[in-house]
């Protein structure tokens, strides 16, 4: 059963292209270097976590919403995001051009990240609209990356949402900043908030030590927190809920099992947004979302690792969980 019986889940915020350039070396200033290789991708909160959703439940709705523009990343996204079946109702183009970001990457080496905000920045809440086929949930992300977002149209996004009977869920980008307290008015009007322990440990001013993530857990839902706060690190996740405190490891995995990170944090977003969305238990959100986690380390790129629901459980039968001292 569906929060509300309203139907499907609706991903709101970044959306981009990284444009990948192969290098052989970084020149210093000054010098050149031959790009040896192009390849593009689709990325951000939007593309990443709507394409694990649909991948985990092809048949589950899933919906993205943001801004892009009038150009040809802007086409390559539309076109990506519509061959994994999302729905782009969502999607507006704007005057700006599509976000992205130019990466030169050395072949087992180094990457060196150059972004352009473009079209994400103007997102805002009159950008969505829940009068038709509203969502069941509406997860936000990334806060501390999207203008608008940070200067207060995230705050009204969810507060829209909230009116129209809508679940929200929101997620963060890990700075070393002290901008972590622009996101703490959105907590009351967040239903379920999940980021690492790294940003745990930013938005509440208490350095994320294993021992002490279930107070900061805790802290959050204080802060305002509707339902749950889910939290993941590399050794364990854990959700506060008014079903109480609940901890689980996260596998052990060996060596080989790791092809790459890339999209590791998005999968385990994914996962638990889906374990939320069919109504399971804390501790069920959990083990999938840590499992959904698994999948996407199995590939070098941020997606193509996840598979349903059924194959990414079967995958992690191989291995075992971690043993914790609790």
């Amino acid at each position: 059963m569906t929060p509300n019986n309203k139907t499907g889940i609706a991903l709101c915020g970044n959306v981009l292209v990284d444009q990948i350039n192969l290098i052989r070396a970084y020149p210093n200033a000054g010098e050149l270097t031959k790009i040896i290789g192009l390849d593009k991708a689709v990325g951000g909160c939007v593309p990443n976590v709507g394409i694990d959703l649909k991948k985990i439940c092809p048949e589950l709705n899933v919906r993205a919403i943001g801004n892009i523009g009038k150009d040809d990343n802007g086409a390559f996204l539309r076109g990506v995001l519509a061959s994994h079946g999302l729905d782009l109702s969502g999607l507006k183009e704007v005057d700006d051009a599509t976000t992205f970001t130019q990466v030169m990457s050395i072949p087992g080496g180094q990457r060196t990240f150059f972004t352009y905000a473009g079209a994400d920045g103007s997102l805002c809440a009159e950008d969505l609209d829940f009068s038709e086929n509203p969502p069941a949930i509406l997860h936000l992300g990334y806060f501390l990356l999207l203008k608008k977002i940070d200067e207060g149209e995230g705050l009204r996004i969810l507060q829209k949402a909230t009116e129209a009977g809508v679940e929200t869920s929101i997620d963060l980008v890990s700075e070393n900043s002290d901008r972590y307290n622009l996101v703490l008015p959105c907590l009351p009007y967040t239903d379920y908030l999940i980021i690492n322990e790294l940003e745990a440990g930013k938005l509440t001013g208490t350095a994320p030590t294993p021992e002490l993530l279930p107070l900061i857990a805790m802290k959050l839902k204080e802060l305002g927190v509707r339902k749950k706060v889910i939290i993941h690190m590399p050794d364990r996740s854990l959700c506060c809920s008014d079903e109480g405190l609940t901890i689980v490891p996260s596998y052990d995995l060996p060596k080989e099992a790791i092809v790459g990170t890339t999209g590791a944090g998005d999968a385990f977003c994914a996962g638990a947004l889906y374990g939320i969305y069919r109504g399971k238990t804390d501790r069920e959100i959990l083990e999938f979302a840590s499992a959904a986690a698994v999948a996407a380390l199995s590939s070098s790129d941020a997606t193509s690792g996840l598979r349903t629901e059924a194959e990414i459980l079967e995958h992690c039968k191989q291995y075992r969980r971690k043993v914790l001292c609790l």
